[in-house]
């Protein structure tokens, strides 16, 4: 039904800028949402941020005024850009989203692949 793939992932150093991307495809009839979510060895995995289809934003309190959310509706892609990254970001980056799939209201919720952030101090 729907695919997301992601890329953009790395290794920089503190202080550098990576963009991860995350593209969906498949059957799509409007996204309700689409967001970032990370996860690094021994923790829980948190949200980083959101983009909903009217365009709001929400962001851990982590990454607020580094990280930036934003989407490409023609593309229904979503990008994070992630300035002034420390070594605490690093972490494996999944982005998530629901789709909406027709008319009816059917929704697909699903992950993509996930992506590699690694930034060495």
């Amino acid at each position: 039904q729907v695919q997301l793939v992601e890329s953009g992932g790395g290794l920089v150093q503190a202080g550098g800028s990576l963009r991860l991307s995350c593209a969906a495809s498949g059957t799509i009839f409007s996204v309700n949402y689409m967001g970032w979510y990370r996860q690094a060895p021994g923790n829980k995995r948190e949200l980083v941020a959101v983009i909903t289809g009217g365009g709001s934003t929400d962001y851990a309190d982590s990454v607020k005024g580094r990280f930036t959310i934003s989407r490409d509706n023609a593309k229904n892609t979503v990008y994070l850009q992630m300035n002034s990254l420390k070594p605490e970001d690093t972490a494996d980056y999944n982005c998530n989203a629901e789709i909406v799939l027709s008319p009816n209201g059917a929704t697909w919720n699903g992950w993509g692949q996930g992506t590699q952030v690694t930034v060495s101090s």
